[in-house]
């Protein structure tokens, strides 16, 4: 495995922790450079199609997730662990599925899901910009929900 920091080809495993069934979490040290670092391993599936709103087709990318749970969680005391934690989940339940095609909406959902229970602060910002928030009002329904949902 290759370091990020200086390039060199030689690690070694410190630590493996397996995610769930399909991933492992390995803990790395450079064996020049002596810094350490994280990689995971996972189990190669059968790529699953996305059904984008204007019905156009693409390979599931969890990388475009990841950017924007870290988008919504940037200065939130959201520690990296946990999106990695929700992105495993997300991809574990569409895989749970068996589906071959997965609507855009319905993977907004899942994401929603997760911060809700995480950071309400991110999951406002992803809510306003996946659900296309169009004024002030649209954006305070949505705080109000989510006070009747915690009992204030």
């Amino acid at each position: 495995m290759q370091c990020p920091y200086c390039n060199d080809k030689e690690s070694k495993v410190i630590d493996s922790r397996h995610i769930d069934s399909k991933s492992i979490r390995r803990r790395r040290e450079c064996e020049s450079c002596r810094k350490r670092f994280t990689t995971y391993e996972k189990i190669e599936t059968t790529p699953v199609m996305v059904i984008k709103k204007d019905k156009s087709r693409e390979c599931f990318d969890r990388e475009k997730i990841k950017y924007g749970i870290l988008k919504s969680c940037e200065k939130r005391p959201v520690p990296m662990e946990k999106i990695e934690n929700i992105l495993v989940h997300i991809e574990n339940e569409i895989n749970k599925g068996f589906v071959e095609e997965i609507e855009t909406k319905k993977i907004g959902e899942m994401v929603m899901e997760e911060l809700k229970s995480l950071d309400e602060v991110a999951y406002v910002r992803f809510a306003s910009v996946y659900r296309q928030f169009k004024d002030i009002n649209t954006f305070v329904n949505e705080l109000k929900s989510i006070l009747i949902e915690k009992g204030e």
